[in-house]
This record gives structure tokens, sequence and C-alpha cells, in this order.
């Protein structure tokens, strides 16, 4: 999977001074769009959408400095319709206009040309299992978090914190399917960003029945999650850094060497109550779908 994915970035840096068909992109790293914006932001550390700016931006600055073009032509070689637009863009990455930055010689940015190469790390295991579920419903509380890639996440810690006794109860009497079981989180991502900061709307709740039509919610809320494949993670470790890495070698591990990517879907949490650094077992919900791999035999084969 990764030489299709360079294969794919050397296509987008073919096309930085042209409109770019990202599902053409995703087409020859061979998966969906949708997962392979998620898996860029994962291995990358930014969305694709930055990415593409920064080395725009990369480019249009040495035109720059060069000076053998207007600044307006340079703005529209990289997709810009004004000057305007242009001079946001670039100062959104030299911290500086491109009209000072040609007068001065300014220090400009550079974003370099990524690829992925594998890096063998150590030879730790990640167990899972593939399962078929029916749709279902996640019943609960909803609030919205920034995503945090180390450390305990204050806001969905004080989300959990605010739920009172009676919630919690009522939540358990809501419980209808036999897994995932327990006290579930559900995260949401509401763009295709994975990276530190990004929002995601955060649910703590209980999966029932999509049939189910419970009375008495109250104040929860509920989620509607359609029948798919799930990739479910079974880990043990100190709360929350196992939890996230975990997370992080799923998408930068996991995902590159299996045939398998992700789908549309909440990504699903369940954990035993452990204090900060303690131990504990947590068990990972990925919604994905198998990739069919290329026939390697002859056309007349």
């Amino acid at each position: 999977m990764l030489e299709r994915l360079n294969q794919a970035l050397d296509h987008l840096e073919d096309r930085l001074d042209q409109d770019i068909d990202m599902a053409e992109v995703a087409r020859i790293a061979a998966v969906p769009e949708y997962h392979f914006r998620r898996l860029f932001s994962a291995l990358a550390g930014m969305p694709l959408p930055t990415y593409v700016r920064r080395r725009r931006m990369t480019l249009a600055g040495a035109e720059v400095l060069a000076g053998e073009l207007t600044l307006l032509d340079i703005g529209v070689r990289y997709g810009y319709g004004s000057g305007e637009a242009f001079a946001r863009a670039f100062r959104s990455v030299h911290g500086i206009g491109p009209g000072e930055a040609r007068r001065t010689g300014a220090v400009l940015t550079a974003q370099p040309r990524m690829s992925f190469r594998v890096v063998v790390e150590g030879s730790t295991s990640m167990r899972y299992r593939i399962v078929e579920k029916e749709p279902f419903r996640v019943v609960g509380r909803r609030t919205t978090v920034p995503l945090v890639h180390d450390g305990v996440n204050a806001a969905a810690t004080a989300h959990v914190e605010g739920l009172d006794a009676r919630t919690i109860t009522r939540m358990k009497e809501l419980r209808g399917v036999r897994e995932p079981e327990g006290i579930l989180s559900a995260f949401v991502y509401l763009t295709g960003s994975r990276e530190e900061g990004a929002r995601a709307d955060y649910w703590v709740g209980v999966a029932t029945r999509a049939e189910a039509a419970p009375g008495g919610l109250g104040d929860l809320e509920v989620l509607d999650v359609p029948a798919g494949t799930w990739a479910v993670f079974d880990h043990h470790g100190p709360f929350p850094a196992a939890v996230q890495e975990l997370w992080r070698d799923v998408f930068t591990l996991w995902f590159p060497s299996n045939p398998y990517t992700s789908r549309p879907g909440p990504e699903l949490l369940r954990t035993r109550s452990a204090d900060v650094g303690s131990a504990t077992d947590f068990q990972l919900w990925i919604p994905v779908e198998r990739t069919l791999r290329p026939s390697r035999l002859p056309s007349n084969a």
C-alpha cells in the first residue's frame, strides 16, 4: 500500500499548478477518497488540503523571489482567482505577504515534498477481529471536543464527569445489543482531519437495537449507526497513553498492512474505569470495508 500511496503523492505533486481531482489521487492509491484523506492525515500529521496549500505556497514562494512573473500571474497559476486570495494563502504559510517578500528578499518557509516509508520500530503484535454488525444505535450524551494525541483530553473528561448517576443508570437500562457492550465513547469526526486540535463530536452512551424507539430519553440523544464491517482491537495498557498509541497504530501500521480501508461511521471505544497512568483493558471499534486486491493473473488466464 505504501508504494501506491507514494504514486498518488507523485501524481498530486505533478498537478500543484492545476486543479487536483482528489478522487483520481485516491484511485491511484487504490483506496476510497474518504480513507485516503484520513490515512494521509494520520500518517502526515496534517490534513491533505493543508499539505497541498503548503506545497503550492512553497513553489509560489520561489517564483515570487525569482521576480520573473507578476504576483497575480503566480497566484492564478496556483489556483487563486485574485491577488487578495493569493496574498492570504501566501501569508498563512510564510508569515509575510508576497509583495513584501519580493521587495525585501524575506526568509520563507518551505514544506518538503512528502513520501512514506516503512520504519521498523518493534515487534508488538496487534490483536484484532473482524465483526459484521447489523445497524444499531448509540443512545447517550454528546458534546464537541478537540482531538488530543498525547495526554488527557480535558474536554472529554469534563463531559464524562458531568454525567450524573441518574443519567448513567438510564443509559444502562437502554442497552440492547450483545456487543459493543457497556458504556461506550463514540467519536464522529467533523472534518477529514485527525490532526491535534481538530474537532469531533464525542458521545458517551450505550448501544441498542436500530429498531428500538426507547421512550423517556429525557436529555439523551440518538446516534444511528449503519450496518457494516468493524475491526475490533482488544488491548491493555496505561490510560490514556496506550489508547492513543493504539489509535495511531491502527491508521499508520494496521491499515497499510491489511486489506481493509476505513469507511464513514463513528469510532467506538470501551474502556474500563482507570486513573490516569494506571493499566486497564480497552476495546477499539473502527468501521472498515475490505479492499479488493487487483488480480495478478494474465488477462487471458
